[in-house]
C-alpha cells in the first residue's frame, strides 16, 4: 500500500488544526496495513517536510504552522507508543536539534525511530548551549552525537562543535551523525562540516547507522549518507544495528 497517498490529505488536515480529520487518515493508513513505523517514516516525515518548506517560503502563515507541527508532534507520540521495539544493541545516542519547534518534532521522529531498532536515546531538544554539550559528552561517553537541523542558521554552531570536539580528542570515540533538512538542500555539506555519517530522513538515519556502527570520517575523509529507502510496510520492523 503506497504511503505516499495519504501525505496530501493528512497536510490539509494538519493545517487546519483538524485533529478529527488527522486521526481518521492514520487509522485509515493503518487498517491498509501501514506499521506506526511505516506511518511516522513515510507519512509524517513527508508531510513534516512539506509544511516546513511551505513556512520556508512564505506559502504558510504562522497559525498554519503551527497547527500543524503541534498536531503532528501529538499523533507522532501516539504512533511511537505502537512500535515494534527491538533488543537492545548496547550502542548510546546523544541528540539534539535546531531552536525551531519544527527541528524538535523532526529530531523527535529520528530519535524514535532509533530507539525502537535497539538504541539508548538521550534527546535535549533544540537551545542547548555548547558548553553544555561538550561538558555531557565528556562526562557520559555516548557512542553517537545525533545532530539534527533545518536551517542554515544552525550550521556555525555545528560546525564550532565539530571542532572543539576534534580539539578535546572526542571523536575518535564518538561517532557525529548529522540529519535534517539543510543538509538535503546542500549536496556535501555535511563532509564539508566534518560529520562522519548523514541521512535525509529519519528511516535513512536508522539504515545509515546500522549499517555504519563504527565509522569515522578520518579513515578516508568521507562522509557516509544514502538515498531514501522505504521501510517495509507489513512487518513494522525497523532495521538493528550490527555489532561494531
Amino acid at each position: 500500500m503506497a504511503a505516499d497517498q495519504f501525505v496530501e490529505p493528512l497536510f490539509e488536515a494538519l493545517i487546519n488544526g483538524d485533529r478529527t480529520a488527522s486521526r481518521r487518515i492514520i487509522d485509515q493508513a493503518q487498517s491498509k496495513g501501514l506499521s506506526p513505523e511505516t506511518v511516522v517514516a513515510e507519512v509524517f516525515w513527508p508531510t513534516y517536510e512539506m509544511v516546513d518548506r511551505l513556512y520556508r517560503q512564505d506559502q504558510l502563515t504562522t497559525l498554519a504552522h503551527h497547527l500543524a507541527t503541534r498536531l503532528l508532534r501529538t499523533l507522532t507520540d501516539q504512533a511511537a507508543s505502537r512500535f515494534t521495539r527491538q533488543s537492545a544493541n548496547g550502542k548510546t545516542v546523544f541528540a539534539f536539534c535546531g531552536p525551531t519547534d519544527a527541528d524538535e518534532l523532526g529530531g523527535q521522529m529520528a530519535t524514535d525511530l532509533l530507539e525502537a531498532s535497539g538504541y539508548t536515546i538521550s534527546y535535549a531538544g533544540g537551545g542547548i548551549a555548547t558548553d553544555e554539550i561538550l561538558a555531557t559528552v565528556q562526562e557520559n561517553r555516548p557512542d553517537v552525537l545525533l545532530m539534527f537541523a533545518s536551517a542554515p542558521s544552525d550550521l556555525p554552531g555545528i560546525r564550532s562543535l565539530i571542532d572543539q570536539l576534534r580539539e578535546i580528542g572526542a571523536c575518535d570515540r564518538i561517532q557525529i551523525v548529522v540529519g535534517g533538512g539543510v543538509f538535503n538542500r546542500a549536496e556535501g555539506l555535511a563532509e564539508e562540516i566534518g560529520a562522519d555519517l548523514w541521512a535525509g530522513s529519519p528511516f535513512e538515519l536508522v539504515e545509515t547507522m546500522s549499517e555504519n556502527p563504527a565509522r569515522r570520517a578520518a579513515a578516508d575523509q568521507r562522509t557516509v549518507g544514502r538515498k531514501r529507502v522505504k521501510p517495509a510496510a507489513s512487518t513494522g520492523a525497523v532495521p538493528q544495528a550490527k555489532a561494531a
